[in-house]
């Protein structure tokens, strides 16, 4: 019987035994299913924001954990970060092609669970 999943990346490389504590993908998968990262790949997939408008569009994130979130994610490579030389500086985050991949699942997966849902009660 094998002991965990492997999972073969694409050609040659070293195959992700994912279910050890010490794989890089399990980071991966952290901050894609934290509280907020997933809502800013869904937030990302429609298209390019600035720090704040990010902010303004996932109700409820603080300024901090949108900083730390995002901070993750680009350092995973979902997520790109690029800085305007204007004063103050203007920063735009968009999805890599790698944070699309993974984002476009995530999207059907909500749009799955709201079409289950039951009809919301009137208030």
């Amino acid at each position: 019987m094998r002991e965990g999943l492997q999972l073969d990346p694409p050609g040659n490389a070293k195959r992700y035994e994912v279910f050890h504590t010490d794989c890089p993908a399990r980071d991966v998968v952290d901050h894609v299913t934290s509280r907020w990262g997933i809502w800013v790949l869904i937030a990302l997939l429609r298209h390019d924001l600035r720090f704040f408008e990010l902010r303004d569009s996932i109700r409820g994130i603080s300024e901090k954990m949108l900083a730390q979130t995002l901070r993750g994610l680009v350092a995973d490579g979902l997520v790109s970060r690029t800085v305007e030389p204007t004063t103050p500086p203007q920063v735009t985050y968009a999805l890599t092609d790698f944070g699309r991949h993974v984002g476009e699942p995530l999207s059907d997966l909500f749009a799955r669970i709201t079409q289950g849902l039951p009809p919301r009660p009137e208030s």
